[in-house]
């Protein structure tokens, strides 16, 4: 067989990136990669490497976000040259503002073919721009050597070089991989040795002293660590649905209407903000105070500065003291009447027996009505968070149902994910596939539920197509379909466009099957209109991919 350069190359690149804690690779197949591809797909026959293969980058950068997000190691996303690069932007912009290690390697020509007109050939170094850690233009194999560039990008993308992208902040690196013909030829006897992902140095927290009347804000990917600052000051928690971290005694309900109010939201002087807190207006005009000290602990790609004078740190820990438990008795008493008690009500059990006909036919009437009773957005937010435990997966796409979850949903200890970087649609189901794989993998016997808006379902609908001779995610797909972007309601534009405007512009309503796509693509459907049938088919799943279709009133 012909020796191939870059087949030497790339297989020298796949063992690297395994050594240096790499364990899962998605791929879209391509001409240029192709050897990269079959060096992959030979680390994966061996044993050391998942390869999940999708037709679609988009969906590729996607799945390899979620896969990224759930174990906290860098994912390498695999394409070829020309646009196939182009369709990873969304991902590598959400990786970037949310803080998740990810690796995008895209194939391409050699510089001789750059800039003449060749065939699939564009401006590829660069491509991903401020939206990366670092981006490395790598030699032409036999003109130069990869070798050393895996180390270097799992490094930076987690943020564990001290010398190169922004250390201790996690993120993409763009990996651009020119060769040329031959592009593929026999693959060289390497050894794989796998090892574990650098870790990043952790600098020496940020002490806060208990003077100041504080507020913990919780936004996504904030995670336990809010609930532990939040406990350890004896300070109120606010904790978007989003964040991970809405459970534990110190939880606030009703947190919008408390921080408008002026005996308890008026009178903060210091947040400190966990994650990326995106949900409501009420926390940015809190953040946005010159009268309130914010203290931002960073995980993406942009400080948080909305005040104008927002102190950042990498980590913060409370000081010895005395807790003030009268600032904190305030929020909890006012938090205790904001509670959403979203529970059917007990069945009228004296009634169901009374020897009474009267009694008893309205006994049996009031639970026909109950047991009828058609869902809304809040009801479905509740029975989603009701099935979901510590041992499952709940994903929420940037949709109207997100907002109502996080104005009714209580405290409860669930891993939560959510791509609110940059609170767009992109991707919501390909990033939950990456979760639900990632998170079986490592042992979780539990399902990944993700729920979403028929909008953002159908922007990501091509997620849904899965080869077959993979490892099928334990996944549920519950959309809330209204018929439209009624996300629009609660906006501006609502108030001020013409009716038939707004609907073609905005709302822009549709009356796809979903049945039929369900069935298109291979996955058991459901379509439900009652909480007791919504119960049943989120507690006993129908096979390995579920799509549960809600439809609700506009």
């Amino acid at each position: 067989m012909t020796a191939s350069p870059a087949t030497d190359a790339a297989a020298s690149l796949i063992a690297e990136l395994v050594a240096h804690g790499v364990r899962d690779l998605v791929l879209s197949p391509g001409s240029r990669s192709q050897a990269l591809a079959l060096a992959a797909v030979h680390a994966a026959n061996q044993g050391h490497l998942r390869v999940h293969v999708r037709i679609d980058e988009r969906v590729a950068g996607f799945t390899a976000l979620g896969l990224s997000r759930e174990t906290g190691v860098p994912t390498p996303v695999l394409c070829t040259s020309g646009t196939a690069a182009a369709n990873l932007l969304p991902a590598a912009m959400e990786a970037f503002h949310s803080g998740v290690p990810l690796l995008l390697l895209t194939a391409d020509r050699p510089p001789e073919l750059r800039g003449v007109g060749a065939n699939q050939a564009t401006i590829q170094p660069g491509l991903f721009g401020a939206w990366v850690r670092e981006q490395i233009d790598a030699p032409v194999p036999g003109d130069g050597e990869w070798t050393g560039l895996a180390e270097r990008a799992v490094a930076v993308a987690l943020g564990a070089d001290a010398a190169r992208g922004l250390p201790g902040v996690a993120g993409p690196v763009h990996l651009n991989l020119p060769s040329r013909e031959p592009l593929s030829g026999e693959i060289p006897a390497l050894e794989i040795t796998p090892g574990d992902a650098p870790r990043a140095s952790v600098s020496e927290p940020l002490v806060l002293d208990r003077g100041p009347r504080t507020v913990v804000i919780a936004g996504a990917d904030a995670g336990a660590d809010a609930e532990e600052i939040a406990h350890a000051g004896s300070w109120p928690l606010i904790a978007e649905i989003v964040s991970g971290a809405r459970f534990g005694r110190q939880i606030v309900h009703g947190y919008r209407a408390l921080l408008s109010d002026d005996a308890l939201g008026g009178r903060i002087e210091r947040a400190v903000v966990l994650g990326h807190p995106t949900l409501s207006r009420e926390v940015t005009r809190l953040l946005s105070r010159a009268d309130v000290d914010v203290i931002a602990v960073r995980r993406g790609g942009e400080a948080l500065n909305l005040n104008g004078r927002t102190t950042p740190a990498a980590s913060v820990s409370v000081a010895p003291g005395t807790a003030d438990r009268e600032w904190l008795g305030a929020w909890l008493t006012a938090s205790a009447a904001r509670t959403v008690d979203l529970s059917e009500r007990a069945p009228d059990q004296d009634g169901l027996a009374s020897s009474d006909f009267s009694a008893r036919r309205d006994a049996v009437k009031a639970e026909l009505e109950a047991v009828r009773r058609p869902l809304d957005r809040a009801l479905l937010a509740d029975a989603v968070w009701r099935a979901t435990w510590p041992h499952d997966r709940l994903v929420f796409g940037s949709s109207r149902l997100v907002r109502v979850a996080d104005a009714v949903l209580g405290g409860k200890k669930v891993p939560v994910h959510a791509n609110r970087g940059l609170a767009g649609i992109d991707g919501t189901i390909a990033t939950a596939t990456g979760i639900a794989l990632a998170s079986q993998a490592g042992g979780s016997p539990g399902i990944t539920r993700v729920l979403l808006g028929d909008l953002a379902f159908l922007h990501d609908v091509g997620a849904l197509l899965l080869p077959p001779d993979e490892d099928e995610p334990r996944l549920q797909v519950i959309v809330g379909n209204d018929g439209g972007g009624t996300i629009f309601d609660g906006l501006e534009v609502a108030a001020t466009a013409d009716r038939t405007d707004l609907d073609r512009a905005f709302y822009t309503p549709h009356t796809v099957r979903l049945e039929k796509l369900a069935l298109a693509y291979g996955w058991e459907y459901q379509r439900v209109t009652t909480r007791t049938a919504l119960d049943q088919a989120l507690t006993t799943p129908a096979g390995g991919r579920q799509l549960i279709e809600v439809p609700l009133t506009r």
